[in-house]
Protein backbone atom coordinates (compact mmCIF):
# COMPACT_ATOMS: atom_id res chain seq x y z
CA UNK A 1 0.00 0.00 0.00
CA UNK A 2 1.19 3.89 -0.66
CA UNK A 3 0.80 6.05 1.64
CA UNK A 4 0.69 10.26 0.70
CA UNK A 5 1.80 12.96 3.02
CA UNK A 6 2.83 16.23 3.11
CA UNK A 7 6.42 16.45 0.92
CA UNK A 8 7.10 19.93 1.77
CA UNK A 9 9.64 19.40 3.50
CA UNK A 10 10.91 16.03 2.49
CA UNK A 11 14.81 16.06 1.04
CA UNK A 12 16.45 14.54 -2.00
CA UNK A 13 16.73 10.99 -0.36
CA UNK A 14 14.57 8.33 -0.25
CA UNK A 15 14.88 5.12 2.53
CA UNK A 16 14.38 1.30 1.43
CA UNK A 17 14.03 -1.10 4.27
CA UNK A 18 13.93 -4.63 4.42
CA UNK A 19 12.55 -5.57 7.16
CA UNK A 20 13.02 -9.92 7.71
CA UNK A 21 12.73 -12.61 10.17
CA UNK A 22 16.30 -12.55 10.86
CA UNK A 23 17.01 -9.12 10.68
CA UNK A 24 16.14 -5.30 9.72
CA UNK A 25 18.36 -3.26 6.96
CA UNK A 26 17.82 -0.02 6.09
CA UNK A 27 19.32 1.75 2.71
CA UNK A 28 19.32 5.87 2.24
CA UNK A 29 20.26 6.78 -1.24
CA UNK A 30 20.30 10.29 -3.19
CA UNK A 31 18.36 11.45 -5.85
CA UNK A 32 20.85 9.93 -8.33
CA UNK A 33 20.46 6.14 -6.73
CA UNK A 34 23.85 6.47 -4.86
CA UNK A 35 23.85 4.98 -1.32
CA UNK A 36 24.56 7.32 1.18
CA UNK A 37 23.77 5.42 4.71
CA UNK A 38 22.94 1.86 6.04
CA UNK A 39 21.83 0.97 9.07
CA UNK A 40 20.87 -2.67 11.16
CA UNK A 41 18.81 -3.91 13.51
CA UNK A 42 17.10 -6.93 14.85
CA UNK A 43 13.63 -8.20 13.71
CA UNK A 44 10.85 -6.18 12.95
CA UNK A 45 8.55 -8.96 12.41
CA UNK A 46 5.87 -7.56 14.72
CA UNK A 47 3.76 -10.84 14.08
CA UNK A 48 6.84 -12.68 15.78
CA UNK A 49 8.28 -10.38 18.06
CA UNK A 50 5.61 -8.06 19.03
CA UNK A 51 4.14 -4.35 17.22
CA UNK A 52 6.87 -2.51 20.21
CA UNK A 53 9.46 -4.43 19.68
CA UNK A 54 8.83 -4.32 15.53
CA UNK A 55 9.27 -0.73 15.70
CA UNK A 56 12.30 -0.10 18.43
CA UNK A 57 14.24 -2.61 16.00
CA UNK A 58 12.85 -0.75 12.51
CA UNK A 59 13.42 3.04 13.94
CA UNK A 60 17.00 1.85 15.21
CA UNK A 61 17.99 0.65 11.48
CA UNK A 62 16.76 3.71 10.18
CA UNK A 63 18.23 5.87 12.50
CA UNK A 64 21.44 4.31 11.40
CA UNK A 65 21.34 4.58 7.95
CA UNK A 66 19.94 8.84 8.46
CA UNK A 67 23.00 9.12 10.34
CA UNK A 68 25.75 7.67 8.19
CA UNK A 69 24.32 9.66 5.07
CA UNK A 70 23.90 12.86 7.01
CA UNK A 71 20.38 13.65 5.31
CA UNK A 72 17.50 15.54 6.86
CA UNK A 73 14.33 13.80 7.30
CA UNK A 74 11.46 13.06 6.18
CA UNK A 75 12.51 11.35 3.27
CA UNK A 76 11.39 12.19 -0.03
CA UNK A 77 9.98 8.92 -0.44
CA UNK A 78 9.97 5.16 1.35
CA UNK A 79 9.85 1.92 0.02
CA UNK A 80 9.26 -0.55 3.11
CA UNK A 81 9.07 -3.86 3.12
CA UNK A 82 8.71 -5.95 6.14
CA UNK A 83 8.18 -9.25 7.00
CA UNK A 84 4.44 -10.61 8.69
CA UNK A 85 2.83 -7.90 6.45
CA UNK A 86 0.05 -9.64 4.57
CA UNK A 87 -3.14 -8.63 5.08
CA UNK A 88 -4.79 -5.08 5.32
CA UNK A 89 -4.95 -5.19 9.09
CA UNK A 90 -1.25 -5.48 9.20
CA UNK A 91 -0.93 -2.41 6.98
CA UNK A 92 -3.58 -0.52 8.78
CA UNK A 93 -1.87 -1.51 12.36
CA UNK A 94 1.99 -0.09 11.37
CA UNK A 95 1.00 2.42 8.57
CA UNK A 96 0.66 5.07 11.53
CA UNK A 97 3.54 4.76 13.43
CA UNK A 98 5.45 5.21 10.05
CA UNK A 99 3.85 8.55 8.37
CA UNK A 100 6.49 11.14 10.04
CA UNK A 101 9.42 9.01 7.83
CA UNK A 102 9.12 10.37 3.92
CA UNK A 103 6.44 12.22 1.55
CA UNK A 104 5.46 9.00 -0.14
CA UNK A 105 5.57 5.59 1.83
CA UNK A 106 5.29 2.17 0.19
CA UNK A 107 4.57 -0.16 2.93
CA UNK A 108 4.24 -3.95 1.09
CA UNK A 109 5.95 -7.49 2.87
CA UNK A 110 9.67 -7.81 2.40
CA UNK A 111 9.36 -10.50 -0.03
CA UNK A 112 7.74 -8.29 -2.58
CA UNK A 113 10.94 -5.70 -2.46
CA UNK A 114 12.32 -8.34 -4.99
CA UNK A 115 9.87 -6.67 -7.62
CA UNK A 116 11.67 -3.68 -7.42
CA UNK A 117 14.07 -5.05 -9.78
CA UNK A 118 11.42 -4.96 -12.52
CA UNK A 119 9.58 -1.91 -14.77
CA UNK A 120 6.26 -1.55 -13.11
CA UNK A 121 6.72 -3.92 -10.44
CA UNK A 122 5.82 -7.19 -12.86
CA UNK A 123 7.10 -10.18 -12.28
CA UNK A 124 7.82 -12.96 -9.70
CA UNK A 125 9.50 -12.95 -6.76
CA UNK A 126 11.13 -16.04 -5.25
CA UNK A 127 12.85 -16.42 -1.74
CA UNK A 128 14.96 -18.72 0.35
CA UNK A 129 16.12 -17.70 3.45
CA UNK A 130 15.10 -18.02 6.51
CA UNK A 131 11.47 -18.99 5.04
CA UNK A 132 10.67 -19.00 1.81
CA UNK A 133 7.90 -17.37 -0.50
CA UNK A 134 6.96 -16.89 -4.04
CA UNK A 135 5.16 -13.98 -5.19
CA UNK A 136 3.88 -11.75 -8.39
CA UNK A 137 1.93 -9.10 -10.12
CA UNK A 138 1.30 -9.33 -13.52
CA UNK A 139 0.45 -6.18 -15.75
CA UNK A 140 -3.25 -6.16 -14.69
CA UNK A 141 -2.02 -5.44 -11.09
CA UNK A 142 -3.14 -8.51 -9.97
CA UNK A 143 -1.31 -10.07 -7.16
CA UNK A 144 -1.16 -13.83 -5.44
CA UNK A 145 1.55 -15.64 -3.71
CA UNK A 146 2.51 -18.84 -2.71
CA UNK A 147 4.01 -20.37 0.45
CA UNK A 148 5.21 -17.80 3.01
CA UNK A 149 3.45 -19.73 5.37
CA UNK A 150 5.61 -19.40 7.98
CA UNK A 151 7.98 -22.32 9.87
CA UNK A 152 4.93 -24.69 11.55
CA UNK A 153 2.51 -24.47 8.34
CA UNK A 154 5.16 -24.45 5.88
CA UNK A 155 8.34 -22.19 4.79
CA UNK A 156 8.95 -25.28 2.36
CA UNK A 157 12.89 -25.16 0.81
CA UNK A 158 14.45 -22.72 3.27
CA UNK A 159 17.03 -22.37 5.53
CA UNK A 160 14.97 -23.01 8.17
CA UNK A 161 13.14 -26.19 7.03
CA UNK A 162 16.34 -27.38 5.43
CA UNK A 163 18.03 -27.44 9.10
CA UNK A 164 14.50 -28.92 10.57
CA UNK A 165 14.55 -31.64 8.26
CA UNK A 166 18.78 -31.85 9.11
CA UNK A 167 18.32 -32.66 12.45
CA UNK A 168 15.56 -35.02 11.45
CA UNK A 169 17.56 -37.06 9.60
CA UNK A 170 20.56 -36.78 12.10
CA UNK A 171 17.85 -38.42 14.92
CA UNK A 172 16.55 -41.01 12.86
CA UNK A 173 20.18 -41.61 11.90
CA UNK A 174 21.14 -41.91 15.67
CA UNK A 175 18.17 -43.85 16.33
CA UNK A 176 19.51 -47.07 13.85
CA UNK A 177 15.82 -45.61 12.32
CA UNK A 178 17.50 -43.75 9.19
CA UNK A 179 19.98 -44.40 6.97
CA UNK A 180 23.79 -43.26 8.35
CA UNK A 181 24.71 -39.59 7.43
CA UNK A 182 27.50 -36.81 8.43
CA UNK A 183 24.95 -34.96 9.50
CA UNK A 184 24.83 -35.67 12.72
CA UNK A 185 28.77 -35.36 13.37
CA UNK A 186 28.68 -32.12 11.13
CA UNK A 187 25.68 -30.62 13.62
CA UNK A 188 27.39 -32.24 17.24
CA UNK A 189 30.45 -30.76 15.84
CA UNK A 190 28.83 -27.30 14.68
CA UNK A 191 27.21 -26.44 18.32
CA UNK A 192 30.11 -28.27 20.31
CA UNK A 193 28.40 -30.91 21.65
CA UNK A 194 29.62 -34.81 22.77
CA UNK A 195 26.72 -36.99 22.25
CA UNK A 196 23.17 -37.22 20.19
CA UNK A 197 21.36 -37.08 23.32
CA UNK A 198 22.57 -33.70 23.67
CA UNK A 199 20.24 -32.23 21.24
CA UNK A 200 17.64 -32.19 23.19
CA UNK A 201 18.71 -29.58 25.57
CA UNK A 202 20.03 -27.78 22.70
CA UNK A 203 17.02 -28.01 20.17
CA UNK A 204 14.22 -26.97 22.70
CA UNK A 205 15.70 -25.07 25.37
CA UNK A 206 19.08 -23.24 23.47
CA UNK A 207 18.07 -22.93 19.98
CA UNK A 208 15.90 -19.84 17.75
CA UNK A 209 14.92 -20.30 14.15
CA UNK A 210 17.83 -18.27 12.95
CA UNK A 211 19.84 -21.17 14.83
CA UNK A 212 18.15 -24.33 12.73
CA UNK A 213 18.18 -22.38 9.45
CA UNK A 214 21.93 -21.95 9.90
CA UNK A 215 22.48 -25.70 9.87
CA UNK A 216 21.31 -25.62 5.94
CA UNK A 217 24.87 -24.50 5.17
CA UNK A 218 25.53 -28.16 6.91
CA UNK A 219 23.43 -29.92 4.44
CA UNK A 220 24.87 -28.34 1.22
CA UNK A 221 28.32 -29.30 2.59
CA UNK A 222 27.19 -33.05 3.21
CA UNK A 223 25.16 -33.40 -0.23
CA UNK A 224 28.31 -32.05 -1.75
CA UNK A 225 30.33 -35.43 -0.58
CA UNK A 226 27.44 -37.63 -1.57
CA UNK A 227 25.61 -37.97 1.42
CA UNK A 228 22.28 -39.18 0.50
CA UNK A 229 20.38 -38.12 3.17
CA UNK A 230 21.50 -34.65 2.63
CA UNK A 231 20.95 -35.03 -1.17
CA UNK A 232 17.43 -35.73 -0.74
CA UNK A 233 16.56 -32.71 1.71
CA UNK A 234 18.59 -30.35 -1.40
CA UNK A 235 16.14 -31.92 -3.74
CA UNK A 236 13.66 -31.31 -2.12
CA UNK A 237 13.85 -27.77 -1.01
CA UNK A 238 14.69 -26.90 -4.95
CA UNK A 239 11.24 -28.78 -6.05
CA UNK A 240 8.96 -27.21 -3.14
CA UNK A 241 10.94 -23.92 -4.20
CA UNK A 242 10.03 -24.16 -8.01
CA UNK A 243 6.47 -25.25 -7.03
CA UNK A 244 6.14 -22.45 -5.56
CA UNK A 245 7.36 -19.87 -8.43
CA UNK A 246 5.61 -21.96 -10.87
CA UNK A 247 2.41 -21.62 -9.05
CA UNK A 248 2.04 -17.84 -9.11
CA UNK A 249 3.07 -18.07 -12.33
CA UNK A 250 0.28 -19.79 -13.27
CA UNK A 251 -2.05 -17.65 -11.20
CA UNK A 252 -1.41 -14.41 -13.12
CA UNK A 253 -1.50 -13.42 -16.11
CA UNK A 254 1.83 -13.15 -17.99
CA UNK A 255 2.42 -12.60 -21.85
CA UNK A 256 3.85 -15.12 -23.53
CA UNK A 257 7.55 -15.03 -23.18
CA UNK A 258 10.08 -15.70 -20.51
CA UNK A 259 8.39 -14.34 -17.39
CA UNK A 260 10.58 -12.21 -15.29
CA UNK A 261 11.92 -13.99 -12.33
CA UNK A 262 13.43 -12.16 -9.71
CA UNK A 263 15.31 -14.38 -7.08
CA UNK A 264 16.57 -13.61 -3.29
CA UNK A 265 17.46 -14.91 0.15
CA UNK A 266 20.45 -16.08 1.34
CA UNK A 267 20.27 -20.10 -0.06
CA UNK A 268 19.43 -18.92 -3.77
CA UNK A 269 22.03 -15.99 -3.83
CA UNK A 270 24.81 -18.00 -1.66
CA UNK A 271 24.38 -21.71 -2.71
CA UNK A 272 24.75 -21.13 -6.84
CA UNK A 273 24.31 -25.16 -7.25
CA UNK A 274 21.02 -25.00 -5.90
CA UNK A 275 20.00 -21.56 -7.02
CA UNK A 276 20.48 -23.83 -10.68
CA UNK A 277 18.51 -26.91 -9.40
CA UNK A 278 15.64 -24.48 -8.49
CA UNK A 279 16.03 -22.52 -11.55
CA UNK A 280 16.10 -26.14 -14.25
CA UNK A 281 13.13 -27.35 -12.66
CA UNK A 282 11.08 -23.92 -13.11
CA UNK A 283 12.26 -24.05 -17.06
CA UNK A 284 11.18 -27.57 -17.87
CA UNK A 285 7.28 -25.97 -17.39
CA UNK A 286 8.13 -21.97 -18.09
CA UNK A 287 10.69 -19.96 -19.22
CA UNK A 288 12.17 -16.98 -17.23
CA UNK A 289 14.25 -14.78 -16.98
CA UNK A 290 15.93 -14.53 -13.64
CA UNK A 291 17.66 -11.80 -11.94
CA UNK A 292 19.27 -12.08 -8.52
CA UNK A 293 18.59 -9.09 -6.09
CA UNK A 294 20.85 -9.24 -3.22
CA UNK A 295 20.41 -6.08 -1.90
CA UNK A 296 16.68 -5.80 -1.71
CA UNK A 297 16.25 -2.92 0.67
CA UNK A 298 18.88 -0.78 -1.85
CA UNK A 299 16.86 -1.76 -5.17
CA UNK A 300 13.76 -0.64 -2.88
CA UNK A 301 15.62 2.64 -2.02
CA UNK A 302 16.53 3.13 -5.82
CA UNK A 303 12.91 2.15 -6.71
CA UNK A 304 11.32 5.26 -4.32
CA UNK A 305 12.89 7.65 -6.08
CA UNK A 306 10.52 6.73 -9.37
CA UNK A 307 7.85 5.82 -6.84
CA UNK A 308 7.66 9.51 -5.23
CA UNK A 309 7.84 11.05 -9.45
CA UNK A 310 4.66 8.53 -10.32
CA UNK A 311 3.17 8.47 -6.49
CA UNK A 312 1.98 4.88 -8.05
CA UNK A 313 -0.96 3.58 -6.08
CA UNK A 314 -0.02 -0.79 -5.23
CA UNK A 315 -1.44 -2.83 -2.55
CA UNK A 316 0.41 -5.03 -0.03
CA UNK A 317 0.23 -8.90 -1.93
CA UNK A 318 -2.91 -10.95 -1.08
CA UNK A 319 -2.76 -13.59 1.09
Amino acid sequence: MTHQGTQDQAGPYFLGVDGGASKTLAIVVDAQGRECGRGVAGSSNYAAVGLGQALTQLHLAIEQATKQSECQRPFGAAWLGMAGVDRPEDTALLLPHLQTLAGTIRLTNDAELLLSAFDRAIGVALIAGTGSIALGRDRHSATTRAGGWGHILGDEGSGYEIGRQALQAAARSADGRGPATSLLERILQHWGLQRPDDLFEQVYQKTEKADIARLSSLVFAAAQTGDRPASKIIQLAAEELALAALTVCRALDFPDGPVPLALGGGLLIQEVGFRWQVLRRIRRQRPVQSVLVEQPALSAARAAITLLAKSEQINSPAT
